[in-house]
């Protein structure tokens, strides 16, 4: 097993190795998969600037889309694209402050605050939800060689809050680039939407997402705590899916990457983020769990990959897409399943090998 060197804030343990870094983005994997338009809103600093730069005439965040990126390209050449550059919590401090609890820097390159609904109290097909296994919302930021900024997520809402969620988005230009849900019948109705905006003012991001948690009963940050202990067979989990997974909270995480770079108008999307294939499994006693979570496709995986999970005797919850605009263009099918811990992971296991993933610590 690989080592742990510091927690995060949710808590959980991080590795020392890239693969620990990934896995820790695990709830967040689909987020990178997000659309290239941002909100006149967020406003446009000097390219370069930190979180409260100089304005610039005539650019605002949705300019990006439109422009040529990179630097270099010569003439009837493609431009390159942009690439995320490195930051440091430092580099966040103000965007914390906006947001109202602190992150955490994943790869070096997102920054990441996560807002668990532990004030839900949420019942799935007879299991008692977790935040961690199905019940989180989360934010990422990413600085970009040209000084802009992307920042993404998910937001876990309810039925009552969803409206309001979106009147609150839209009056900060945020696009939604998804509405849907990641469990079969439950209660309280659970909806979750994907949120996306790209420009050159962090701080008007911050903000505006501030704005749509106010528009929800979403609680304040707790304290860290050490994750408890794992009432599965994680060592035979972990060899039959081939990957090392990680105790998040107290549900054990499994993490697998496309294997392709992914981009976005021009911007290239850190490897293994918003392109990962993560299964959720909450402990239910005597070695039973619940699984939930999604794979990650091109369109010639789908079919291929539902019918292994029905063989397996997993559920399908929702085919549909978490982004607008990346190429290769990606699907994800939210899953749901009962049972043994390695059992679940035996019925898992084939779809993962239908698709073009590799363990994430690749």
């Amino acid at each position: 097993m690989y080592r742990r060197s510091q927690k995060n804030e949710s808590g959980h343990d991080r590795a020392a190795t890239p693969r620990r870094r990934l896995l820790a983005a695990a709830a967040f994997a689909p987020l990178l998969a997000v659309a290239g338009t941002g909100p006149a809103s967020a406003g446009a600093t000097s390219a370069g600037a930190g979180e409260s730069g100089t304005k610039e005439a005539g650019s605002g965040a949705g300019a990006e889309a439109g422009r040529g990126y990179g630097t270099g390209a010569t003439a009837g050449a493609a431009p390159e694209p942009v690439r995320p550059v490195a930051t440091t919590l430092a580099d966040w401090k103000g965007v914390a402050q906006a947001m109202g609890r602190p992150g955490s820097v994943l790869n070096d390159v997102m920054y990441r605050t996560r807002f668990p609904r532990h004030d839900l109290n949420v019942v799935s097909q007879g299991v008692r939800v977790t935040p961690g296994l199905a019940l989180a919302s989360h934010i990422g930021f990413i600085r970009y060689a040209d000084g802009s900024t992307l920042a993404m997520g998910d937001m876990a809402v309810t039925e009552d809050e969803l409206q309001r969620v979106s009147d609150a988005l839209i009056e900060h230009g945020i696009a939604q680039t998804a509405i849907h849900k990641h469990l079969l019948a439950h209660e309280p109705d659970i909806w979750w939407t994907h949120v996306h905006v790209h420009g050159r003012d962090p701080m008007a991001m911050a903000r505006g997402f501030r704005a749509a948690f106010d528009a929800t009963a979403t609680p304040p940050a707790r304290p860290m705590k050490p994750p408890p202990p794992l009432d599965l067979d994680v060592r035979a989990m972990d060899d039959v899916l081939g990957t090392e997974g990680l105790n998040d909270g107290g549900i054990y995480k499994s993490v697998f990457a496309r294997r392709e770079t992914i981009t976005e108008h021009g911007m290239v999307l850190p490897a293994g983020l918003g392109s990962t294939s993560a299964f959720n499994f909450q402990p239910l006693g005597g070695g039973q769990a619940a699984v939930n979570g999604d794979f990650v496709m091109i369109a010639s995986e789908i079919q291929t990959v539902h019918s292994l999970l029905r063989n397996g005797g997993i559920s399908l919850v929702e085919l549909h897409n978490h982004g607008l605009s990346e190429e290769p263009r990606l699907f994800f099918t939210h899953f749901w399943g009962v049972g043994d811990g390695v059992e679940l992971a035996k019925a898992l296991r084939p779809a993962v090998d239908a698709t073009q993933v590799v363990p994430a610590e690749n």
